[in-house]
């Protein structure tokens, strides 16, 4: 990449700007309950398959190996859909809703047959990777889109801190939710899921709101702002009757969505 001017009327930021960044840091802790699914792959179905079910014990490796062939053949195919803050968006809201059918499928492999319960969590393990995939790939997508040129380490350090957060309270969050609790663990899980992701929406829009209101580096080769787009003139000052001014009025700002 090409290095680029920085304005020198924009102040540097402070550090650690994130933490400032409320939108962004909301949008991290919503992204932190829905990647409750890593422990639940990992800890929370192998001890529900194993103390709560009938099914066999090797069902745990074989929901592990659809999981994995499913990712390595459809995630690229599942993110190749998701282009902009709006796609992304709209397949981490689907994703919740998706993962709570799959939560509420799980709920259903107790108290039955071997060979049911076995039908039933490939069903469930079925869902859960479709919601899987596509939260992945949006939440990526927004993280990415929301994080302001030239601190996008910064930013994407504090996302990722997700997934240690995750793997730290997952245990202790399905183990109580599932093994104790049963049908209506899952049905919580599943729940609160759904209402992460669908709250990710306004809270996305609000940070995007808040990246586009941040001052843009300026290359000074290509007269181009971070992300593609040409700076506008500045206005010709002419001669009127009250003094010079700008030829034209300036655009008027467009208002956020909140």
């Amino acid at each position: 990449v090409a290095p680029a001017a920085v304005d020198k009327a924009v102040r540097e930021p402070a550090r650690l700007a994130v933490l400032r960044d409320r939108p962004y840091v909301v949008l991290t802790a919503l992204n932190t309950v829905l990647l409750l699914r890593m422990p639940l792959l990992s800890l929370g179905l192998p001890l529900w398959i194993t103390q709560r079910t009938g099914a066999p014990d090797w069902v745990v490796s074989a929901l592990f190996v659809l999981n994995t062939g499913a990712v390595m053949l459809f995630q690229v195919r599942t993110a190749r859909g998701i282009t902009g803050r709006a796609s992304a968006t709209r397949a981490v809201r689907c994703s919740g809703w998706v993962m709570l059918a799959a939560c509420a499928v799980f709920a259903l492999s107790a108290d039955v047959s071997a060979g049911v319960a076995v039908g039933v969590l490939l069903a469930g393990a079925v869902l859960q990777v479709v919601a899987e995939m596509g939260q992945s790939a949006g939440a990526w997508q927004l993280s990415f889109d929301l994080a302001p040129a030239g601190r996008t380490g910064e930013y994407q350090g504090f996302f990722g801190t997700g997934v240690t957060v995750a793997r730290t309270l997952g245990p202790l969050v399905l183990t109580s939710l599932l093994v104790r609790w049963g049908t209506p663990g899952w049905l919580l899980l599943g729940g609160a899921t759904a209402a992460a992701s669908y709250a990710m929406g306004p809270v996305a829009r609000r940070a995007a709101c808040r990246a586009d209101r941040r001052p843009r580096r300026v290359d000074d080769r290509t007269g181009r702002r971070d992300g593609g787009e040409p700076v506008a003139a500045v206005p010709a000052l002419v001669e009127g009757p009250t003094g010079s001014g700008p030829a034209t009025p300036p655009p008027a700002a467009r208002p956020c969505a909140t």
